[in-house]
């Protein structure tokens, strides 16, 4: 897979999605995002990956966000002049995504690229990070999970501050308030996204992939809910309860889900019936319990 604007490697079990953009501050444009959709899905589909990190090329910025010198009247300018706001279908791809994703933040987390650290799982943040948003600064703004998920994240009124005021956190500011889950230094970065990244990996992917869906679930509606019910469905088609049941179709016969039912069911109806009659059966006859007495 040749990329122009990522960086894109797979090494033990690890994805490693790098914007590679440095001298736009990591920013992105129509190809860089169509570059990390690629990624991303050669990475979920690839069943030896079991996390992914996504990153920006060097330790001045993870990413600022679009590249504003390209942006039209809808959406940025990609090279045959057609506008669109690709990034739309990154989020939503990344979000949904069964495997754990890691943000390894360096530098400047702006804009749009807050929004992509917001949205993976866990966001590692090197000690020079900076986080913010600048949307209303140069008329933009993002109303769905950048604004939406944030305010779950760091609540209401933090997320309307971020959104508003258009200031900058500094790494420490954004893990008191939630918005990364560690902080080292540079130097330690990448050693330290890597020893989280084995500790998942150490981990079941199938309770993590249905964790990711039931967090996801709480606030992501109809459309949260089929995603874990997708994850259930596959679940239960490694059943031999679900097998039985294709078994007898393919054979043209009467399933037998009977023995599925518990090791009641199992029992004949001669069995249940002597079972029965010894609930009721007294254990003395009055007689001789008047005799006895």
């Amino acid at each position: 897979m040749n990329f122009q604007d990522i960086l894109f490697e797979k090494q033990d079990q690890i994805a490693w999605i790098t914007i590679n953009r440095p001298h736009k501050r990591n920013a992105f444009r129509p190809q860089t995002v169509a570059e990390m959709i690629q990624a991303l899905d050669n990475a979920i589909e690839d069943s030896l990956v079991g996390v992914i990190v996504l990153s920006g090329y060097g330790k001045e910025a993870f990413c600022s966000g679009g590249d504003q010198s390209i942006r039209g009247d809808e959406g940025y300018k990609d090279e045959s002049g057609r506008e669109s706001l690709n990034v739309l279908t990154f989020q939503k791809k990344l979000r949904s995504c069964p495997k754990p994703t890691i943000a390894m933040v360096a530098g400047y987390a702006i804009g749009g690229g807050h929004v992509l650290h917001v949205l993976c799982d866990m966001t590692i943040a090197a000690n020079n990070a900076r986080f913010g948003q600048v949307g209303p600064k140069v008329g933009s703004f993002d109303g769905g999970f950048g604004s939406s998920y944030l305010a779950r994240i760091v609540g209401q009124k933090k997320a309307r501050e971020i959104w508003f005021m258009c200031r900058q956190y500094s790494a420490d500011q954004a893990f008191d308030m939630g918005l990364v889950n560690a902080v080292v230094p540079y130097e330690e970065l990448k050693s330290t996204t890597i020893e989280w990244c084995r500790t998942l990996l150490s981990h079941s992917p199938t309770a993590l992939a249905c964790l990711k869906a039931s967090f996801n679930a709480d606030i992501d509606g109809q459309s949260g809910i089929q995603e874990l019910a997708g994850l259930a469905t596959m679940l239960y088609y490694k059943t031999d309860e679900a097998k039985e049941g294709k078994q007898a179709f393919l054979e043209k016969r009467k399933p037998n889900f009977q023995k599925y039912r518990g090791k009641d069911a199992t029992m004949d109806r001669g069995d249940k019936a002597e079972n029965v009659d010894s609930i009721h059966q007294p254990c003395c006859d009055r007689d001789t319990f008047s005799a006895k007495t």
